[in-house]
């Protein structure tokens, strides 16, 4: 019997120190992460001229809009409207390519917007209105073109210039030229364009030797065939405008900076 009572403590004891040993190696659950702060938006509810870059040459804004789309902010939502070079691109997806084909993905669908280059041509190309969940940081935008295939593409959203809202139509305003050697200048005031927000000006030259002007590594020829030299550009107002000139004036040619700066305050429509 004392044997029977020696088992039976030394058998309580075995599983009293395979139980305590089960809790000592139980893992414990780990802790849940901490769900990251929504994004706050710093822009009040408004229109802004915003700069939209890619990390592809072949995913650009139209050379006429000088890299910027028009971002609209509405109870604290983001969406920019961008007009690409060409219709080739069918549709945008916010998000990756592999999302994009998933049943029920929603797809950006294009709008047709008209372009009016430098030369005065016009063409009807595609446009599309992106979302956009922050500033200043890259995030997901695939699309497809006219072959059917998905592409991802990193965009980045940045500087947000409020702009007016203008109805599209004639408008004059008063313009600062700087740089150069001094001796040259343009018209002002200069006739301003305003068409579905974007704004471009009419440049005069005091010289006919101008060629060419450029913005941002676009070249835009003048239109006139004789007298001063003239160009229509894109502009955005209250901001400088760096752009160079070719002139024929001297022995040889040469491409000068300058900065151009349009007036808000001075804008009056003709």
């Amino acid at each position: 019997m004392k044997k029977l009572h020696v088992l039976i403590f030394i058998l309580a004891f075995c599983l009293l120190l395979a139980s305590c040993g089960k809790e000592a190696v139980e893992p414990q659950p780990e802790p849940e992460p901490e769900p990251e702060p929504e994004y706050e938006c710093p822009l009040e509810d408004g229109v802004y001229s915003a700069e939209f870059r890619t990390d592809s040459s072949m995913f650009h804004i139209n050379e006429a809009y000088n890299n910027r789309g028009v971002l609209t902010v509405e109870n604290g939502k983001m969406t920019i409207h961008i007009t690409l070079p060409s219709k080739n691109t069918v549709n945008l997806f916010y998000g990756t390519a592999e999302q994009a084909q998933e049943e029920g993905a929603v797809l950006i669908q294009p709008t047709v917007d008209t372009v009016t280059y430098s030369d005065g041509e016009t063409e009807e190309v595609y446009g599309f209105d992106v979302p956009v969940p922050y500033l200043d940081e890259e995030f997901d935008c695939a699309l497809i073109g006219t072959k059917g295939k998905w592409y991802d593409h990193k965009v980045y959203v940045s500087d947000p210039i409020p702009i007016m809202e203008l109805e599209d139509g004639e408008y004059t305003a008063e313009v600062t030229l700087t740089g150069g050697t001094g001796r040259a200048s343009i018209n002002s005031p200069a006739r301003v364009f305003v068409e579905n927000g974007k704004l471009t000006a009419e440049i005069i030259w005091s010289s006919t030797h101008y060629e060419y002007m450029t913005l941002n590594d676009v070249q835009y020829d003048r239109i006139d065939t004789e007298g001063n030299s003239t160009f229509i550009i894109p502009i955005t107002l209250d901001e400088d405008i760096a752009v160079s000139a070719l002139t024929t004036a001297m022995s040889e040619p040469h491409l000068i900076d300058y900065t151009l700066h349009f007036d808000s305050a001075t804008l009056q429509k003709k």
